[in-house]
C-alpha cells in the first residue's frame, strides 16, 4: 500500500483562503504567511510557507506540526465530541455508538486502569513461564498471533499476487521492536548509540515487572540477541519493496521441509486457520534463519523474548509507569518529542485504531456532506482524463505498452469518502470495566476476519488501510484501486467552495499522486487486474527503469537537517507519485479553464502560480531532527520541503509560471531534469 501523506506512512480552500482555522492555528493561504525575502525561485518551500514556518512552533506532544497534523488533530476533536456523546448512551443509541462509547469510557478511565497495574498480562506471563520446549513454544506463538501480539514472524492473509481474485496465506519476517534491520545492522554511532538506549529501555521495562536490575539487565541482553539475528534474516526497507523478491509461493509440504523445526500443521490447528492449498513466503532467507534459531536458541531464551514482546505490546495499555517507559523511549529518543499527548487524544487514537468503521459512520454524517463526495467523483474524472492524454503523448512509449497502461487506467476503482459496506462489530462484548481486555476482544476480531477470507474471493472493495476519518490516502496494486478518506476530504487538502487553481494544486495534486501509484516503480509491475506479471515491451521498461533512476539519484542527494543523506531508493515510489500527481493535476487545470474566461489574479498571483502555492501549502510542515532521521530511515516519503522543491525543479511549467533562469536553484540543470509521466 502506498500513502500520500508523511508517516509517520504508510495525505494530502476560499478564493483567497487555503483553509479553515484548524486546532487553533491559522492554515489559511494569504501573502502572510510567505516569505517574501525569498525567491520562489530559489526556495520555494521557503517563500510559501516561511513565516508560517516560523511562526507555528512544533508542540511539545508532537514530533512533525503542519497541515498534516493540525488537520488530524480537528478530526481528533470531532471524534471526540462523538465519542463522549456516545458514552452517554440512550436507548436510541446505535450498536456503533454504544459500541464506540463503551470502548473510549474504558480507556478513559484512567483510575481503574492505575489499579490493575500488570494484571492484564499476568496469566500471558504465566503461560511463558510454563513453557518447557519447543512444542510449548509454538503453541505460546500461535496464541499471540491471535490477539495482535507481533512474536517472531507475522502470519495472515492478503490477496494471491499473482491471482488477485482469490485470498491466501501469507507468511512474512516479523518479531523487531525498533522500526527495522537498519536500527540493528548500521555500525554509525547514532544507531550504536540508539541500540544502547534501546537495551536500556527493555531493562527497565523488565525493572517494572518485578525483575531485579541484573536479572533484568541480563534479559535485555537476550532480546536484543534474538532480535538481532532476526533482524540478520530479515529484508531491509528497500529489499523489502521488490514485490517479485517477496512473492515465494510454496506448498505447505515445501514450508515443512523449509523449516523442519517448527511444525506448521499444529500452529495451523491451533490458530484454526482454513485448510488452503499454498501460501506466499515473504522472505524465504527469514524463515530459513528462524529454523536454525528454533534449534540454536534455547526455551530459556525464548521465554524471555516472548515476555518481552507481551510486555512491549501491552505497554500504553498498562499503568502509567509502563506508558511513560514506552513512551520515552519510542516517542522521546526516537522521535524527539518532549511530551505525551493528552489522555483524551490517545484513547480517540486508539478507538479509531480499533473500531474504525463503528466510529467513522457518526464522523462521516458530521464531516462529508453528499456533495463532497460528488465533486470529488468530478475530480476523479478530470484527472483521470489528464492521465489518459498524457499516456498517450509519452513518446518513449510504444504503441503496445500505451494501450496496456491505458487499460490499466481505465480499470482503476475509487473509494471516495468511506467503504460501501460497514464492518459489523456487533459481535464484540465490551464492558467499561476494562480497556485491556476489551482493545484484545477488538484485535482479536480483525485478525479472525482475516484469517477466515483464506482461499475465498478477493473482497476488491474492502478497506485494507485507514479509516473513515484518517488524514491520508493510498493506492492498492492488488485491487488496482485508489482510497480517499473522509478524513483528508477538507480543507485545506478538498474544498468544495474553492477555486479550481487551489483545489487542484490541494485534492488534484493528491488525486494525481494516488493514480500515478499504479504506474511507480512497483506499482507498474502489476497488471489491470492487479496480478503482479510484467505488461511492459523490455525496451519501454528499460526505458521506465532509466527514468526512475533519475529520480531516485536526485532525491538521495538530499539530507536531513542533521546531514543524514536521503535513500532515494526507499522514496523512489513517492517521488514518482509526487512528480506524477502534481504534473497531472496542472494539466488538468489547464484543461479546466479551456474555453472559457481566464481567472483574474488574486493578490497578484497567476491561477498557474496558485496552483503551485497550493500544492506547496499543504506540505507546511516543522519536524524535530530525530523524527527526520527516523524517517530517512524508515519512511517512503521524502522529507516535506523535498516533496515540493523536489518535483518542482523538474518542471518547465513550474519554470514559466514564476519566470524562473535556467542558472535558479528550482531549475535542475537540462541534463538533469527528470520526467516520468
Amino acid at each position: 500500500m502506498s500513502k500520500f501523506e508523511m508517516r509517520s506512512l504508510p495525505v494530502v480552500t476560499t478564493i483567497v483562503l487555503l483553509s479553515i482555522n484548524l486546532a487553533g492555528q491559522d492554515t489559511r493561504f494569504s501573502p502572510q504567511r510567505m516569505d517574501t525575502t525569498c525567491k520562489p525561485c530559489e526556495d520555494f518551500y521557503q517563500f510559501v510557507n516561511g513565516n508560517w514556518l516560523k511562526d507555528n512552533p512544533i508542540p511539545a506532544a508532537f514530533p512533525t506540526w503542519g497541515t498534516f497534523s493540525i488537520l488530524q488533530q480537528d478530526n481528533r476533536k470531532v471524534l471526540r465530541e462523538i465519542l463522549e456523546d456516545a458514552g452517554r448512551g440512550g436507548p436510541t443509541a446505535s450498536d456503533a455508538a454504544k459500541i464506540t462509547g463503551t470502548f473510549y469510557a474504558s480507556c478513559m478511565d484512567e483510575s481503574r486502569i492505575e489499579v490493575r497495574g500488570i494484571a492484564p498480562i499476568a496469566d500471558e506471563l504465566s503461560r511463558i513461564d510454563a513453557i518447557k520446549d519447543i512444542q510449548g513454544l509454538r503453541a505460546e506463538m500461535a496464541r499471540l498471533h491471535g490477539s495482535g501480539v507481533p512474536a517472531v514472524f507475522q502470519f495472515f492473509s492478503a490477496p494471491d499476487r499473482q491471482d488477485s481474485s482469490k485470498t491466501m496465506v501469507v507468511i512474512s519476517q516479523g518479531g523487531l521492536s525498533l522500526p527495522n534491520k537498519d536500527y540493528y545492522t548500521k555500525t554509525d554511532e547514532k544507531s550504536k548509540q540508539t541500540r544502547s538506549d534501546f537495551a536500556k529501555h527493555v531493562g527497565r521495562m523488565f525493572e517494572l515487572l518485578g525483575h531485579v536490575p541484573e536479572r533484568a539487565s541480563r534479559e535485555a541482553g537476550i532480546v536484543m540477541k534474538i532480535q538481532t539475528e532476526l533482524a540478520d534474516g530479515s529484508m531491509d526497507p528497500v529489499e523489502g519493496r521488490d514485490p517479485f523478491a517477496t512473492t515465494n509461493k510454496r506448498s505447505l509440504t515445501q514450508l515443512q521441509q523449509m523449516t523442519p523445526a517448527f511444525l506448521w500443521r499444529e500452529y495451523l490447528t491451533a490458530r484454526s486457520v482454513p485448510s488452503f492449498s499454498e501460501l506466499n513466503i515473504g522472505q524465504p532467507k527469514f524463515f530459513e534463519k528462524l529454523n536454525r534459531m528454533f534449534t540454536e536458541v534455547s526455551v530459556e531464551e525464548w521465554q524471555v523474548y516472548l515476555r518481552w514482546q507481551v510486555l512491549n505490546s501491552a505497554a500504553p495499555r498498562l499503568s502509567s509507569k509502563f506508558q511513560e517507559e514506552n513512551f520515552n523511549f519510542f516517542n522521546r529518543t526516537l522521535n524527539g518529542t518532549p511530551e505525551m499527548q493528552p489522555r483524551w487524544q490517545r484513547c480517540v487514537v486508539a478507538t479509531d485504531a480499533s473500531l474504525g468503521e463503528a466510529l467513522g459512520q457518526a464522523f462521516v454524517e458530521k464531516r462529508f456532506p453528499p456533495e463532497s463526495k460528488a465533486r470529488m467523483a468530478v475530480l476523479v474524472d478530470n484527472l483521470t482524463k489528464s492521465f489518459r492524454e498524457r499516456i498517450q503523448t509519452r513518446d518513449w512509449m510504444s504503441e503496445d505498452t500505451k494501450k496496456q497502461a491505458l487499460k490499466k487506467l481505465d480499470a482503476i476503482t475509487r473509494a471516495i469518502g468511506y467503504p460501501d459496506q460497514w464492518k459489523d462489530y456487533t459481535s464484540l462484548r465490551l464492558t467499561r470495566d476494562s480497556y485491556f481486555e476489551n482493545t484484545a476482544q477488538a484485535a482479536a476480531l480483525e485478525i479472525r476476519r482475516n484469517l477466515d477470507k483464506i482461499e475465498k474471493p478477493n473482497d476488491r472493495a474492502e478497506w485494507r488501510d485507514g479509516t473513515p476519518a484518517t488524514v491520508n490516502a493510498y493506492y492498492g496494486p492488488a485491487n488496482n484501486v485508489i482510497v480517499f478518506p473522509a478524513g483528508i476530504l477538507q480543507p485545506p487538502f478538498f474544498d468544495p467552495q474553492a477555486d479550481d487553481a487551489l483545489n487542484y494544486g490541494a485534492i488534484g495534486a493528491l488525486i494525481g499522486h494516488e493514480m500515478t501509484h499504479a504506474f511507480d516503480d512497483r506499482g507498474s509491475q502489476f497488471d489491470a487486474s492487479g496480478n503482479l506479471q510484467n505488461w511492459w515491451t523490455p525496451d519501454d521498461r528499460n526505458k521506465f527503469s532509466s527514468r526512475a533512476e533519475c529520480v531516485s539519484e536526485q532525491f538521495s542527494g538530499y539530507k536531513t537537517s542533521d546531514g543524514m543523506p536521503l535513500n532515494g531508493k526507499l522514496v523512489l515510489s513517492e517521488s514518482i507519485a509526487d512528480l506524477g500527481g502534481i504534473t497531472m493535476a496542472y494539466y488538468a487545470l489547464q484543461k479546466s479553464m479551456e474555453g472559457k474566461p481566464r481567472p483574474a489574479n488574486i493578490d497578484g498571483f497567476t491561477p498557474e502560480q496558485r496552483f503551485f502555492i497550493g500544492y506547496a501549502v499543504i506540505w507546511a510542515s516543522n519536524q524535530r531532527p530525530e523524527a527526520e532521521r527516523r524517517q530517512a530511515l524508515t519512511d517512503t516519503h521524502a522529507l516535506a520541503r523535498y516533496r515540493i522543491n523536489g518535483p518542482l525543479s523538474n518542471l518547465k511549467e513550474f519554470a514559466t509560471a514564476f519566470a524562473c533562469n535556467a542558472t535558479d536553484a528550482m531549475v535542475r540543470q537540462a541534463n538533469r531534469q527528470c520526467q516520468v509521466w
